[in-house]
């Protein structure tokens, strides 16, 4: 959340909502049953229980405690282990809407509730659902590695969006763009950026952050293969989390 891995809080997160409205088109003059259509779609993690720590500038409430602010949040959900490239990621921009701390059995924890995806985006997307391209770990040199997240058979051709943490960043006042790339397979050489996928020039001083960058929704071409990407500018090293959804 906002650049700050909570796991080590988390207790729960759910119910990561991905659900449509029902637009009832039925014209009851004629017709003979009741037909409806998905409105647009609802997409929240829902409420994160976490365990209450006012540790100075890394704990749960020193983070967690504004309310009406926007979060940028990902949840990767690891299969039988931590988080891996290639896993699930559930990726969205979210208004926290309270923070709730009470004694729980002796602990004492902290409930934050999320509301729907924060209507002042205007985000063209909506799929909250896609994969992990990179786990939380530093990184210290470029990507040359051929093996990308195979994430369907084929390319698609409606866009998608990036969604990166970027935990710490060391190197000074050194910088660092973080990107996405796509290739029709995992030859290192046919790698090339995915248009419109990179947070641009990061001052790694300013960390922890996070956000959300989107392609058009026409953005065709999106390649089968995605991999992470980074160039180093003075800094030395960058702890990040990248995933990517398909537009769909």
């Amino acid at each position: 959340m906002d650049g700050y891995d909570m796991s080590g809080y988390g207790r729960t997160i759910g119910p990561l909502t991905w659900e449509f409205e029902e637009a009832n088109l039925t014209a009851q003059m004629g017709d003979a049953m009741m037909g409806y259509l998905p409105n647009k779609a609802a997409m929240t993690p829902g409420t994160l229980n976490g365990v209450f720590d006012n540790t100075a500038s890394s704990g749960l409430h020193v983070i967690g405690s504004s309310i009406q602010v926007e979060r940028c949040i990902m949840v990767p959900i690891g299969s039988r282990a931590a988080p891996a490239a290639g896993d699930p990621a559930y990726c969205s921009q979210n208004v926290q809407l309270g923070y709730y701390a009470e004694e729980d059995g002796g602990a004492v924890t902290a409930t934050i509730p999320f509301g729907a995806w924060d209507g002042t985006q205007q985000f063209q997307y909506q799929k909250p659902w896609g994969h992990l391209l990179h786990a939380n770990s530093a990184v210290t040199a470029a990507n040359t590695s051929g093996t990308g997240v195979d994430q369907i058979g084929s390319s698609s051709s409606n866009g998608g969006y990036m969604n990166y943490q970027i935990f710490a960043g060391e190197g000074g006042d050194g910088t660092a763009t973080i990107t996405v790339e796509h290739s029709v397979d995992e030859d290192n050489g046919n790698y090339g950026t995915l248009s419109g996928c990179t947070t641009g020039e990061l001052d790694m001083s300013a960390n922890p952050a996070g956000g959300i960058v989107e392609t058009t929704t026409t953005t065709t071409g999106v390649k089968r293969y995605l991999r992470w990407q980074i160039s180093l500018n003075g800094a030395t090293s960058v702890t990040f989390a990248l995933a990517f959804v398909r537009g769909q």
